[in-house]
């Protein structure tokens, strides 16, 4: 009586099972035919077809582990700058000058320079820069590795630190750096300003326009050199790191409004694509946001020290800390598989609404900060 249902589930599994070995045959098929075509070449051919091959998968090799080996990433990395709080005198025994909102700080080294310094160190020279590699640029056959779930949390990580060196160097330029004893531009920090604005993909050649090119990581380079270079005359007091209070009100409104687009940007993944693990764009969303975070936290922390004078007399201490503390708190968030669920769901995370939640919070206490000094 029961021959008929045992056949049949027989036969359906006999189906699929016909059906997978089939797919399996139709995937090999065309490495089983090369490997049928190489061995009927000639040992010349061989050679240089199997060196080929070999430098494919050295290539693959090499990129796969730099995506996935984050060499000497530390949420705590702030704690290795030992910022000098004493600036020494000017030369001939003359003291900087003092005000009761700060001080123009010379022949002293300005930690924001240092920290983002240290920060395109890490990203271009401590790790490969994965953005531009080729093999980054060539995509999963064709398709952009940001569209897939593999292989671009790095290059998502490193592009979300790059925004917060990026808006720092703009703002030493802008306002916060000088030529000393002129109202002028210093020319190291607009040099440095200029290669972080280079795009973030360039490799050694390139097809608009046809040619060799000068990779993105060298013009990063380049930005770090120059700025090391301030930092140094501004030891020597031949700059000016210029640290008043309404300097300090320009960098943390410009950082806050940085912040505030990368909210917004979360929110509608958040809102409009959750797919829970399924959103193949929730994780270099997610990984960007974190790494901005990883950038301003140093950066801010670097703050605390160049504007010590302005925080202290206008109050801020407290408020300050707790800013530089909920972006470390934001940092403790690593997630193995990135997941933008629903925020009531039940089996799926929502971690895209929770990394927004913190950019939030760190954002809400520099506006807060930002009323304070213009109070």
């Amino acid at each position: 009586m029961l021959d008929p249902i045992v056949n049949f589930f027989t036969g359906v599994f006999h189906a699929i099972g016909r059906g997978i070995g089939y797919a399996i045959g139709v995937l090999l098929w065309p490495f089983l035919w090369a490997g049928r075509w190489y061995t009927q070449r000639g040992w010349i051919l061989k050679a240089v077809l199997g060196a080929a091959i070999v430098g494919i998968v050295a290539l693959y090799a090499y990129f796969i582990w730099n995506t996935q080996h984050w060499k000497n990433f530390d949420t705590d990395y702030v704690k290795a700058y030992t910022f000098d709080n004493t600036p020494p005198n000017l030369p001939g025994g003359v003291a900087p000058q003092q005000g009761s909102e700060g001080e123009v700080r010379t022949c002293t080294r300005s930690a924001i320079t240092d920290v983002a310094a240290g920060l395109i160190d890490y990203n271009v020279n401590q790790n490969a820069w994965i953005s531009s590699m080729i093999l980054y640029k060539l995509g999963l056959f064709g398709l952009d590795w940001d569209r897939t779930p593999f292989l671009d949390n790095k290059a998502s990580f490193q592009r979300g630190i790059n925004q917060a060196i990026r808006r720092t160097t703009i703002e030493l330029v802008d306002t916060l750096g000088r030529v000393r004893g002129t109202s002028q531009i210093d020319q190291d920090l607009q040099d440095a300003r200029g290669a972080m604005a280079f795009d973030e993909e360039t490799w050694y050649f390139g097809l608009s326009p046809f040619g060799p090119k000068t990779p993105t990581p060298s013009f990063y380079r380049s930005a770090r050199t120059k700025l090391l270079s301030f930092n140094g005359r501004l030891k020597a007091c031949n700059a000016i790191f210029d640290a008043r209070a309404d300097n300090l009100i320009q960098f943390v409104d410009r950082i806050a409004n940085d912040l505030g687009a990368t909210s917004a940007i979360l929110r509608e993944r958040s809102e409009l694509h959750n797919n829970g693990w399924f959103d193949v764009r929730a994780d270099d969303r997610f990984w960007f946001a974190y790494g901005q975070l990883y950038g301003y936290y140093g950066i801010l922390t670097a703050a605390h020290h160049d504007f010590q004078d302005v925080i202290r007399s206008r109050g801020l201490e407290t408020l300050w800390n707790q800013t530089e503390d909920q972006a470390r708190s934001a940092l403790r968030i690593q997630p193995l598989i990135i997941s933008n669920g629903r925020e009531d769901g039940w089996i799926m995370p929502t971690h895209l609404a929770t990394m927004g939640f913190y950019v939030l919070r760190v954002r809400s206490n520099l506006v807060e900060i930002r009323a304070v000094l213009d109070r």
